[in-house]
C-alpha cells in the first residue's frame, strides 16, 4: 500500500469541510467567508469531535499563495482608470474614514494596554470594510440603484488601494521598526515611485506583448502566463522590498487594462477560488474558543468601535466631501462592518512575527458580529436619518444642505487650473521614468561598463551615449512637450493677460531639466566635465535633434495610450458610437451632482406592459418626474429618445431621478403582465411519434385535414414511411397505414391523441 502525504490528507479534510459548512451558509443566506472561518475551526486544533489537520506548515504555505491570488483577482477587478473615475466625493469620503478609524483603532489597542505593533495593525484591520457583505446587502435590499450606493461602491474602491499601501507601510515599519516620520514619508515615496513605474511600463510593454502572442496562445498558456506574471512580480516585490501581496495587485490591476482582462479573470478564478478558501480555512484554523471567551472585552471594544466609529467617520467624510445629510448618513450606516482584508493583514503581522495571537480571534469575533448587523443597519439608516433630523436644529440642518449644495456645483475647471494638472502629468510621468533610467544607469551600467572597459574616456562616452541617449524622449518630453488641450490653446492666444505666466511655467520646467541633466551627469563624470563639456552639449544634442526626438516620444506614447484604451477600443468595435458613450457614461454622474439626481441604467421586463408603447402614450416624466436619456438595443444607441420611441424586451434604458422619483418609479418598470397559470413549461414540450391505425384514424387524411397542429399544439416535422423518411413534409402529404408520424407539441395532447 502506498504511502499517502500528509498533506494530501489536510488537504481532502480542509476542503470536504470548506464545501459541506459553505452549502449550509448558502441555505441559510450568510457570506461564504464565514463559512470557511467556521470550516476553519472544526477542523483545526481547537475542536477534537472531527479530524484535524496536522501538516500545520505546509498548509500556512497554500494559505499564502491564497492571499497572493486574492490580491492578484482583487487587481484584475480593479485598474487604475477605475480608480480615477471613482470621483471626488468618494475618495473624500474614503481618506477621512480610514484616517479616523486607523488613527482610532491604534489609540484603542494602546488603551488595552497592547504593544505599538499590535495596536498598529489593529487600526490597519479596521481601515477597509467588506465589498462582498455589502453588495450582498444591497442585492437582498434592492437598493442597488440608490444614489448613495454609488458613493458606496467609490468609497470601497479607494478602500482597496489605501489597505494595500497601509499593508506595504505595516510590513515596512514591522520590518525596520522604525516609526519616525521621515522614515515613514520616505518609505511613502518610494512606494508610489515604484507603483507609478510598474504601472507605466507594464502599460507599455505587456499589452503589446499579449496582443502579439494572441494568436499562439489558448487558454491553458494564457492561464500559465498570468500565473507566472504574477508570481513573478511577486518576486521582484519581494526584491525591492515591498510585500508580495503588493506585488500580486500590481500585476492584477496591469492585466485589468488589458484586452484579455476578462478571459484571464474567468480562468484563474478556480485557481483563486481554491486558494483562497484553503486562506480563509487556516485563519479558522487559530481560533481558540478559550481565547474568545478571554478577549470578550477586546471584540467587544472593537466591534463598538467598528460600529460606531465607521459610521461617524464615514457620515462626516460624506457631508465634508459635499453629499446631503441623508445620503452621508446612509454611506455611513453601509460601511459599518470589518471587511476580509482584516483577516490578511492580520495574516501578515503574524508572519511576519510581530503582533500577538489574540488579534486573530478578536478579528474574526468582531467581523463575525459587524457581518450580522450590516444588513439591519442600512435598512435603518433612513429612519436613523428622520430621526437626526428631528433633533437637530433646523438652521443646521438647512447650512448642511446649502454647503452640500455649494460643494456640488464647483465642477466645472478653470483654463489654467485644467492646463497646470497638463504640465503636472507631463512632469511627474516623465520625471518618474527619468528617475527609473538614472537609477539602472547608476547601478547597472556604469558597473558593467567599468568591467569591460578599462580606458577611462571610452568609458565616460559609452556610458554617457548610452544612458542619456535613452533618456532624451523624455528629457525633451519634460522640458518641451506642450499640454494638447483647448485650454491651453485658448490661453495662448490671450496674450495680454496669460502669455506671461505661461512663458514663467515653461521657463521653469526647462531649468528643471537642466539641472535634472545636470544632476545625472554628474554622478557619472566629474563636476568640471560636466559643467564644461557634458551639460551644454546635452542640451545642444536635444535642441538639434528636437523633432527627430519628438517623432520618437509621439510614437512611443501613442503605444501607450493605445494600450491604455485597448480594453474600451475593444468593447467599442463594430460601433463608433459607443465608445463616445463609455465615455460620457464616466463624466455624467459628476455633471449631475447639483441637481441631488443620479443615472440609473434599468433592463425592459419582456413580459412588461409597456413594452411596445410609445413613450408618449406612457407619460412617465409626467407622473413621475423621471426622464430617459438613451435606450441600448444591442448594438444601437438612441440617444435622447423621442415621444414616438418604443421600448422593446431587454432594451436597457438610462433613467435620471432622484432617489423618491426612482421609489415611486421602479416598480412600475419593473412590473410585469400576469402570466397565466396554465402556461407551458419547456418540458411540456417534447418529440413524440404517432402511428397511423385504428386508434389514431389518420389514414387517407392529409396533414392539413387531419388538424394535428390545433389537436397537438404541433408541427409535424417528419413521417416515417417503411425505409423512406420524408423530412419536414409539405401540408397537402397524405397519411398511409403504417406511417410512424413526428410531432413536436405538448406531449400531454399527443399521448392522448395515442391513447384515444
Amino acid at each position: 500500500m502506498g504511502h499517502l502525504p500528509k498533506l494530501i490528507e489536510d488537504l481532502a479534510l480542509i476542503l470536504m469541510a470548506g464545501a459541506i459548512v459553505t452549502i449550509l451558509f448558502k441555505r441559510i443566506k450568510q457570506p461564504l467567508v464565514l463559512g470557511y472561518i467556521i470550516a476553519g475551526f472544526l477542523v483545526g486544533p481547537h475542536f477534537q469531535l472531527v479530524p484535524t489537520v496536522v501538516d500545520n506548515e505546509n498548509i500556512k504555505t497554500l494559505a499564502e499563495i491564497g492571499v497572493i491570488f486574492l490580491l492578484f483577482s482583487l487587481g484584475l477587478e480593479f485598474s487604475f482608470k477605475k480608480l480615477m473615475r471613482v470621483g471626488g466625493s468618494a475618495s473624500i469620503t474614503a481618506f477621512v474614514e480610514i484616517m479616523f478609524i486607523t488613527i482610532s483603532g491604534y489609540a484603542l489597542g494602546k488603551m488595552l494596554g497592547w504593544s505599538t505593533m499590535d495596536s498598529l495593525f489593529l487600526g490597519g484591520m479596521l481601515a477597509s470594510s467588506s465589498t462582498t457583505i455589502i453588495i450582498k446587502a444591497f442585492d437582498e435590499l434592492g437598493i442597488k440603484t440608490k444614489q448613495y450606493a454609488r458613493i458606496v461602491f467609490g468609497v470601497l474602491v479607494v478602500e482597496d488601494i489605501v489597505v494595500i499601501l497601509l499593508m506595504v507601510l505595516l510590513s515596512t515599519v514591522a520590518v525596520t521598526q522604525q516609526f519616525e516620520g521621515t522614515e515613514i514619508m520616505l518609505t511613502i515615496l518610494k512606494l508610489l515611485f515604484f507603483l507609478a513605474l510598474w504601472f507605466i511600463m507594464g502599460i507599455f510593454l505587456l499589452p503589446s506583448f499579449l496582443k502579439r502572442a494572441k494568436k499562439l496562445m489558448d487558454e491553458e498558456t494564457l492561464l500559465i502566463l498570468s500565473l507566472g506574471l504574477c508570481l513573478g512580480m511577486v518576486v521582484l516585490a519581494t526584491q525591492v522590498g515591498f510585500s508580495a501581496e503588493l506585488g500580486a495587485f500590481i500585476m492584477g490591476s496591469i492585466i485589468a487594462e488589458t484586452t484579455l482582462a476578462e478571459k484571464v479573470e474567468h480562468l484563474t478564478k478556480p485557481v483563486k477560488d481554491l486558494f483562497g478558501s484553503v486562506f480563509f480555512v487556516s485563519v479558522g484554523m487559530m481560533i481558540d474558543p478559550a481565547a474568545i471567551v478571554r478577549y470578550a472585552w477586546p471584540i467587544t471594544a472593537v466591534t463598538l468601535l467598528t460600529l460606531f466609529g465607521k459610521l461617524f467617520s464615514t457620515t462626516l467624510g460624506a457631508i465634508i466631501s459635499g453629499q446631503p445629510l441623508r445620503q452621508s448618513v446612509q454611506v455611513g450606516m453601509s460601511m459599518a462592518q470589518i471587511g476580509e482584508f482584516a483577516f490578511i493583514v492580520a495574516s501578515l503581522g503574524l508572519s511576519l512575527g510581530v503582533i500577538s495571537d489574540f488579534l486573530f480571534p478578536v478579528a474574526v469575533g468582531a467581523s463575525a458580529i459587524t457581518t450580522f448587523t450590516t444588513p439591519y443597519l442600512i435598512k435603518y439608516s433612513e429612519p436613523l436619518y428622520n430621526y437626526i433630523e428631528k433633533i437637530l436644529p433646523e438652521s443646521w440642518v438647512s447650512k448642511l444642505n446649502r454647503y452640500s449644495s455649494s460643494t456640488e456645483s464647483i465642477q466645472a475647471e478653470s483654463a489654467w487650473k485644467t492646463v497646470l494638472k497638463s504640465y503636472s502629468r507631463i512632469v511627474l510621468i516623465n520625471g518618474i521614468i527619468l528617475l527609473a533610467l538614472a537609477l539602472v544607469s547608476s547601478n547597472f551600467l556604469v558597473p558593467f561598463v567599468n568591467e569591460k572597459v578599462h580606458n577611462e574616456s571610452l568609458r565616460i562616452l559609452i556610458v554617457l551615449i548610452l544612458s542619456l541617449g535613452s533618456a532624451a524622449p523624455f528629457l525633451w518630453a519634460l522640458m518641451a512637450k506642450q499640454p494638447n488641450n483647448q485650454a491651453y490653446r485658448g490661453l495662448w492666444i490671450d496674450k495680454k493677460y496669460n502669455r506671461g505666466p505661461l512663458l514663467i511655467v515653461e521657463i521653469s520646467r526647462n531649468v528643471l531639466g537642466i539641472i535634472l541633466i545636470g544632476f545625472w551627469i554628474d554622478r557619472l563624470v566629474s563636476t568640471q566635465v560636466a559643467l564644461l563639456v557634458a551639460i551644454p552639449v546635452t542640451v545642444l544634442v536635444l535642441f538639434l535633434f528636437s523633432k527627430r526626438i519628438q517623432k520618437f516620444y509621439q510614437r512611443i506614447e501613442s503605444r501607450f495610450i493605445t494600450n491604455l484604451n485597448a480594453r474600451e477600443t475593444a468593447a467599442a468595435v463594430g460601433n463608433p458610437m459607443q465608445q463616445a458613450f463609455l465615455r460620457q457614461q464616466n463624466n455624467f454622474q459628476s455633471n449631475l451632482g447639483p441637481w441631488d439626481v443620479h443615472i440609473v441604467e434599468l433592463q425592459v421586463n419582456p413580459y412588461a406592459e409597456y413594452v411596445g408603447k410609445p413613450l408618449v402614450e406612457l407619460a412617465w416624466r409626467e407622473k413621475y418626474g423621471i426622464n430617459i436619456v438613451y435606450i441600448k438595443r444591442g448594438e444601437q444607441l438612441i440617444n435622447a429618445p423621442g415621444r414616438h420611441n418604443r421600448l422593446l424586451p431587454f432594451d436597457q434604458v438610462g433613467v435620471i431621478a432622484t432617489d423618491d422619483q426612482m421609489n415611486a418609479f421602479k416598480p412600475v418598470f419593473d412590473a410585469a403582465l400576469t402570466i397565466p397559470g396554465d402556461m407551458l413549461d419547456i418540458n411540456d414540450i417534447s418529440l413524440e411519434k404517432v402511428p397511423v391505425n385504428e386508434r389514431t384514424r389518420l389514414k387517407g387524411l392529409t396533414i392539413r385535414d387531419s388538424g394535428l397542429r390545433e389537436r397537438t399544439n404541433g408541427l409535424v416535422i417528419g413521417i416515417q414511411r417503411g425505409n423512406e423518411r420524408i423530412l419536414n413534409p409539405d401540408s397537402s402529404t397524405v397519411f398511409e397505414w403504417g406511417d410512424i408520424v413526428w410531432i413536436v407539441g405538448e406531449r400531454k395532447k399527443i399521448l392522448q391523441l395515442t391513447q384515444k
